[in-house]
């Protein structure tokens, strides 16, 4: 006989949440915590200027490109 899921199980949810909302979740916080454990100041060299701005907004700013970045790609995927 085969063997039926219980209820409120299955492959990709633990306690009715995705896999994939925990895994950005983590990415979330983890980038929360490193962004507010770095708020120094640091010089950024573009090409001819150099731009002096706290680490926070660069963390930031990195980590939005990065996330339009990857919804750009998916949402371009055939």
């Amino acid at each position: 006989m085969a063997k039926t899921p219980q209820s409120g199980t299955s492959g990709g949810n633990v306690g009715g949440v995705s896999y994939r909302t925990i895994g950005i979740a983590a990415i979330v916080v983890l980038s929360v915590w490193f962004v507010l454990a770095n708020t120094g100041s640091v010089s950024i060299r573009f090409w001819i200027p150099t731009l002096e701005a706290p680490l926070w907004i660069v963390l930031v700013g990195t980590f939005a490109v990065g996330m339009l970045t990857g919804w750009w790609v998916k949402a371009n995927r055939r």
